[in-house]
């Protein structure tokens, strides 16, 4: 990532009232006695339209994302594969007592049939069809509500979705209230976002904006501190002390590229992990984990 600094529009002690003036495949086929006529689509099918406000998410694999998903009950769940090897072990009991417990058909397959339809290199002999994650309104996160201020994190042009599934995770461990995603040019729920999550895309709301740098603005609009982190900027993670524990949104930039210019325009300001080492910056997920979990201790404080 690079690029230079940029100030502070505005100092702590202010008010918040102004600012200084500084790829998917078709899911597994139809199983017998499923019973929901066109849950689940033969491989080569096309698929079917999807609702605008939707983020995908309608195939889940790996038995902690399918556990988090049938625990939060937050979408249908058409189907659970799970592959004939494991019946009867421990490793699924508590997926098949989750599932019926919530109504949701169980079948065993082959485990030749699930790995040839699965989208992950391990989908550790669990898969399942839902209905797809819908997006959060951003709007719903962007006021104080009662004692709690807004907490939010924002992904610029991340396109690899192992690191936007690790980020989910971090954001659900240190309370970030919405993960905000641009439309185009950003992965979106896939089954590997999904598993790489653990399930947390099952609990953080995740909102797709059309723009970046107009909900970036938004955001600024309603008294959120808006933070760029940027391994060439002058000023340290560290240093950002009473913002944290205000209203804020971190924003993070894709590996390499970093903040795009236009969204480096709108933060309030841009800061750096310190490095000791010999390497300049840390993947993206792992900047995300220390980044929020910062912000974190100072509001706990």
């Amino acid at each position: 990532m690079s690029g230079r600094s940029t100030a502070p529009r505005r100092g702590p002690g202010q008010g918040r009232g102004g600012r200084a003036a500084a790829g998917r495949r078709s899911g597994p086929p139809r199983s017998r006695g499923a019973g929901r006529t066109g849950a689940i689509r033969q491989p080569g099918e096309s698929k079917p339209a999807r609702s605008d406000k939707g983020l995908g998410g309608e195939q889940v694999e790996g038995r902690q994302a399918v556990r988090e998903m049938l625990l939060a009950q937050r979408r249908k769940v058409h189907e659970v594969w799970i592959s004939g090897e494991l019946k009867d072990t421990d490793a699924v009991d508590d997926i098949v007592a989750i599932a019926a417990a919530n109504r949701v058909p169980v079948n065993y397959v082959a485990r030749k049939r699930l790995e040839t339809a699965a989208r992950t290199d391990a989908p550790q002999g669990v898969l399942a069809m839902a209905a797809p994650i819908q997006e959060a309104d951003l709007g719903h996160f962007l006021h104080r509500k009662g004692s709690k201020l807004p907490f939010i994190v924002a992904v610029d042009g991340v396109t690899d979705p192992g690191n936007l599934g690790a980020i989910v995770r971090s954001c659900d461990g240190a309370g970030v209230d919405v993960v905000v995603v641009p439309r185009h040019r950003a992965v979106h729920v896939t089954p590997t976002v999904a598993k790489a999550s653990a399930g947390a895309v099952e609990h953080v709301p995740i909102a797709v904006v059309s723009g970046l740098p107009s909900a970036l603005q938004r955001m600024r609009d309603a008294g959120i501190w808006v933070i760029g982190l940027d391994d060439a900027a002058d000023r340290s993670l560290f240093d950002i002390d009473d913002l944290a524990a205000d209203a804020v949104c971190m924003v993070l930039g894709a590996e390499g590229a970093g903040l795009s210019r236009l969204v480096r325009e709108r933060c309030d300001m841009i800061v750096s992990i310190p490095m000791s080492g010999r390497l300049s910056s840390l993947n993206v997920s792992a900047a995300a984990a220390l980044a929020t979990y910062e912000i974190s201790r100072h509001r706990e404080a």
